[in-house]
């Protein structure tokens, strides 16, 4: 693979306590990338989990101080929503501005990928288990050093978020190079490499919430987060209805992500066929029931052209419910009279 052009996080934390809110220079500048790429380039769940971040910039939920996560407000003084409410918050427009240029490349990208509904599941598990980690890691650090400003280290941001959708890309777009500062680094490594240098050209960012979001990553990517997604997904979807990630088809069915290979691109992707005729070899996609029903017909069709000199009028794709009933009935007697 070539060069990867994506944004980097170096640029994109800021201290809260000396960067100025309302110059809105940092929204001009958004819009005018937004305009360039163009709306109708921009993935729905992109566009609107984007403009939800820039909402609530213009108009926020709560203060910063009262939307940042810490262990002290999250834990011991119960305010959960912190753990909602500070990945959607920025410090000035300027961390919203590097955070939303970098999302704007990472979620086109993904949601073309994953699909619109799987991505729209993934950012909000991300935005939530990121604040979790994040909560974890700052109260171990806590029992660990015996200094309680870890667990009063209050953080906010999309950053996080951010770090999680960079090791997913990585992982599904591996072998691509990024230049970090001028210098080509593997996109297998690049998210510590700017995790570092985030540490030490801005002291003001979260070193633990920028981890945080790696971790979650890993956890999407090498352990059971996927796998438990998909899990939860199954029971909330036990209607039929696939609420899975989007896979490649071809005629055989799924063929899974192909990351390396020339002949998938993950920014393509094939629904299945439901259009196959239904004498074709192939089940086209048609559950159990579908298939019995499209048998049923053929047979019908088949016994029809036996008995009569001219062709039945071919069935349609939808047939009324009295249609079908009459077709098993028919179906029925045939095997009585056999």
């Amino acid at each position: 693979m070539g060069t990867s052009r994506q944004p980097t996080e170096l640029a994109a934390l800021f201290s809260m306590r000396n960067r100025p809110r309302g110059s809105h220079l940092g929204l001009m500048l958004l819009a005018s990338q937004l305009f360039q790429m163009g709306l109708d380039n921009i993935p729905p769940v992109t566009l609107a989990v984007l403009g939800l971040n820039v909402y609530l910039y213009l108009f926020p939920a709560a203060p910063l101080m009262q939307a940042c996560v810490s262990v002290q407000q999250a834990y011991w003084l119960k305010d959960w929503r912190r753990l909602l409410l500070a990945p959607l918050h920025h410090v000035d427009d300027w961390h919203l501005y590097f955070n939303m240029v970098s999302f704007l490349w990472k979620g086109t990208k993904l949601e073309r990928q994953l699909g619109g509904r799987w991505f729209l599941y993934l950012l909000s598990v991300f935005s939530l288990l990121t604040g979790v980690v994040y909560l974890l890691l700052e109260a171990g650090l806590t029992e660990l050093t015996q200094d309680q400003s870890y667990s009063m280290a209050c953080a906010v941001g999309f950053s996080g978020v951010l770090f999680a959708l960079k090791v997913l890309s990585n992982h599904y777009h591996p072998g691509g190079v990024t230049y970090v500062m001028g210098f080509p680094v593997s996109n297998r490594y690049v998210s510590w490499v700017e995790l570092v240098l985030i540490h030490i050209t801005s002291p003001g960012s979260s070193l633990i919430g920028h981890l945080a979001g790696i971790l979650v990553g890993l956890l999407y990517t090498a352990g059971p987060l996927k796998a438990v997604m998909k899990k939860c997904a199954g029971l909330v979807t036990s209607n039929g209805y696939n609420f899975q990630p989007s896979m490649y088809y071809n005629s055989s069915g799924t063929s899974g992500y192909s990351g390396t290979s020339g002949g998938n691109s993950g920014n393509h992707q094939h629904p299945p066929d439901y259009t196959t005729s239904y004498g074709s070899s192939s089940t086209g996609g048609l559950t159990e029931q579908e298939q019995l029903e499209a048998a049923i017909r053929n047979s019908l069709n088949d016994r029809d052209r036996t008995s009569q000199s001219g062709a039945p009028p071919p069935y349609g794709f939808h047939l009324s419910e009295e249609a079908r009933a009459e077709e098993i009935r028919l179906r029925r007697l045939r095997r009585f009279d056999s």
